[in-house]
């Protein structure tokens, strides 16, 4: 009898993320199989990849490859499945590997920056959030208020800066940083600032405003 080496199909969210993420993980993502990148290190290192970068790709392989998430709200969906792949950089611009690949044909690509940003490469690398955390964590919040929320208004372009943000304060749990985050009273905010930012297009803007929200699903 040989043993059943089948993947489950339910993840197990990674340690550090907050309650309703983790929900989310595991409740509406999938856990796909994995490639093993350990026999990829000795060729890694013999194109000139510094040790301390694969490792970072390996860990981030053993922390989240693997799971397929739902269709994030931007970005054409987001990456199909998280998953890592061959760092490339340089000492003097830093190291970056693929975060996974995109659901459709796109102008670019999700990566992993130097200090562990989740970004996209386009014209130019743009940093979306402090990490991987953060964009599970805006992903969660965005299936969590678009279940509960009253209305949903979205708005492009110039039409973003002229939000008024008085009175709103920073969701923290996002890292927000080229995508933010924003509560309300009664409302939540998500301003996506990537695309325009990789590809200095201020048409790119989008921000999507989420009303008529309790304190639940305003998700405090």
């Amino acid at each position: 009898m040989t043993a059943d080496t089948r993947v489950p199909l339910t993840p197990r969210a990674p340690e550090g993320l907050s309650r309703r993420a983790r929900y989310f993980v595991e409740g509406h993502g999938l856990r796909v199989p994995r490639r093993d990148l350990t026999p990829l290190r000795e060729a890694w290192l013999g194109h000139g990849i510094p040790p301390a970068e694969i490792d970072r790709a390996v860990a981030f392989q053993e922390r989240w490859g693997g799971i397929a998430l739902p269709p994030a709200p931007a970005y054409e969906g987001g990456p199909r499945v998280l998953e890592a792949d061959v760092p490339e950089g340089s000492t003097e611009d830093g190291w970056r590997f693929p975060a996974g690949g995109c659901r459709v044909s796109m102008a670019h690509g999700f990566e992993i920056g130097p200090g562990g940003e989740f970004g996209i490469d386009a014209d130019r690398w743009t940093p979306l959030h402090a990490s991987t955390e953060g964009w599970v964590e805006a992903l969660a919040l965005a299936d969590h208020a678009g279940y509960w929320a009253e209305t949903i208004t979205k708005i492009k372009g110039d039409a973003v800066e002229e939000l008024d943000l008085d009175g709103f304060e920073p969701v923290h749990e996002v890292q927000g940083l080229a995508d933010t985050w924003w509560r309300g009273k009664d409302s939540l905010i998500a301003v996506y600032r990537g695309e325009a930012s990789g590809f200095d297009a201020s048409r790119c803007l989008r921000a999507h405003i989420y009303g008529g929200l309790d304190a639940w699903g305003l998700g405090k």
